[in-house]
């Protein structure tokens, strides 16, 4: 009875031990199922679930929005780097804008050559293998540049059938022409502009009806010079 009596406290304490660690636990799995919420200020706190939360089913939309949230929270803007990335578009852009001086030397681009020269005494350049000054009245044949007769005298149109000014090329010759129009004798004809204009010998009294007249040696010389296809300036 005695010895009975004795070991019923220790029987007592060990159950209630296993109580205790039994409630500790429970109450451990409890804490550890519970879902507690944060309530934001001003707002009931929600209520509690009693068991893991299921987490609700993503889409790629939210993943998205989910990322790029998270890297704006996790990497703060650095001042900095954002000016040194994006510079001021107007400033960069009058910059651009505002050639350097030396520019045009740059381009790589070379000014016009000259034309061709001037003939020394004539106004025709080297180019031309028959030369006329309408003004002056004279005439001069030239071979590279040089002058192989001349000045000689010539007779032009009048205001009424002006000779033509210009760069012509040589058509074609005729020792032996008479003139459709005129009915005149135009020996020696070298024909270098439309409309019949050509060197022919010529009177030198009075003016002719477009074409360029010279004397009979010299327009013997015109006509063996000149080949069909030279230059002829008449300035």
């Amino acid at each position: 009875m005695g010895r009975s009596a004795r070991r019923l406290p220790a029987a007592r304490v060990a159950v209630g031990a296993l109580a205790t660690v039994m409630a500790t636990g429970l109450l451990g799995l409890g804490y550890a199922q519970a879902n507690p919420q944060v309530a934001a200020p001003g707002l009931p706190p929600a209520p509690a679930v009693a068991g893991p939360a299921q987490p609700a089913e993503r889409t790629p939309d939210d993943d998205s929005r989910h990322a790029a949230t998270s890297d704006r929270d996790l990497e703060p803007e650095a001042p900095g780097r954002v000016r040194a990335a994006a510079p001021n578009a107007g400033h960069s852009t009058a910059r651009r804008a505002a050639p350097p001086p030396d520019a045009a030397q740059n381009t790589g681009s070379k000014p016009a050559p000259p034309g061709p020269a001037l003939v020394a005494g004539t106004p025709c350049t080297v180019t031309a293998r028959a030369c006329v000054a309408l003004t002056e009245r004279l005439a001069w044949l030239i071979e590279g540049g040089v002058i192989r007769r001349g000045p000689v005298h010539i007779q032009h149109g009048d205001a009424a059938d002006p000779t033509p000014r210009g760069t012509f090329r040589v058509q074609w010759k005729a020792e032996q022409y008479t003139s459709r129009e005129y009915l005149t004798q135009m020996p020696y004809s070298v024909f270098f502009a439309d409309g019949g204009i050509a060197f022919h010998e010529g009177t030198q009294d009075n003016p002719s009806a477009g074409c360029v007249k010279l004397e009979h040696a010299d327009a013997e010389a015109f006509f063996y010079f000149l080949q069909k296809g030279d230059e002829v300036q008449i300035h």
